[in-house]
């Protein structure tokens, strides 16, 4: 198996093909609009739910099968067809014009594969196997979505807040000093919705961990 390389792509305004409109292709489809794609799917049927947003204008539906050329123009292209002939076509035009491809189950056609992915707020979180187990990749998005691991990504907004204001005062924080303040007590208050609070906690974390930074010559 290759090793692969972790990449995340923005994809907002660029054209996407999608080849296979059930619900394989669906699921394809709404992710590449959440990333803000401008998606063209090419299907002789589509899922009702892809129908409706090509009746709304929120994706481009071509019905009819794949033909050599639909990928012109493209930045990426997902085939999700159970078709052999097709998806080794599809592959065939993505490898000559050199673009991004994802071959649903079929890992040798691909130059990327999908990763399971759990969101939490503005943080993504995206695990891969390299293809040996997409169970196993689902199972370990289950146990991040169900446990506390990711407790923090809800005061991502919070620290982005505080970063800023830590670099508008001119502050040098250190990357361990960052992790040592941010405190159980500050999350506990951001979640429980003392949001200045928490940020108040913070900023005086660290400043004294700025402070300690001078002292050291840090």
């Amino acid at each position: 198996m290759p090793s692969y390389y972790p990449v995340f792509l923005d994809l907002k305004g660029r054209r996407c093909v999608v080849i296979g409109g059930g619900e394989v292709g669906e699921r394809k489809i709404e992710a590449l609009l959440t990333s803000g794609a401008q998606v063209t799917v090419i299907s002789p049927q589509v899922t009702p739910r892809v129908e409706a947003l090509a009746r709304e204008g929120g994706v481009t539906w071509e019905q009819r099968r794949y033909q050599t050329g639909d990928l012109k123009g493209a930045f990426l292209a997902i085939a999700g067809t159970d078709d052999k002939t097709v998806n080794t076509d599809v592959a065939s035009e993505a490898k000559r014009l050199n673009l991004l491809l994802n071959v649903v189950d079929v890992t040798h056609l691909c130059t990327f594969i999908a990763p399971a992915i759990v969101r939490r707020g503005e943080v993504t979180v995206a695990i891969s196997t390299g293809g040996l187990s997409p169970a196993l990749a689902r199972r370990l998005r289950e146990e991040l979505e169900k446990g506390d691991a990711l407790a923090w990504a809800d005061a991502a907004p919070l620290l982005a807040e505080v970063r800023k204001d830590v670099r508008s005062r001119g502050l040098v924080i250190p990357p361990d000093r960052w992790q040592e303040c941010m405190t159980p007590e500050v999350l506990k208050l951001y979640r429980s919705g003392q949001r200045e609070e928490a940020k108040e906690r913070l900023l005086r974390l660290l400043e004294g961990a700025s402070l300690s930074a001078e002292v050291h010559g840090l």
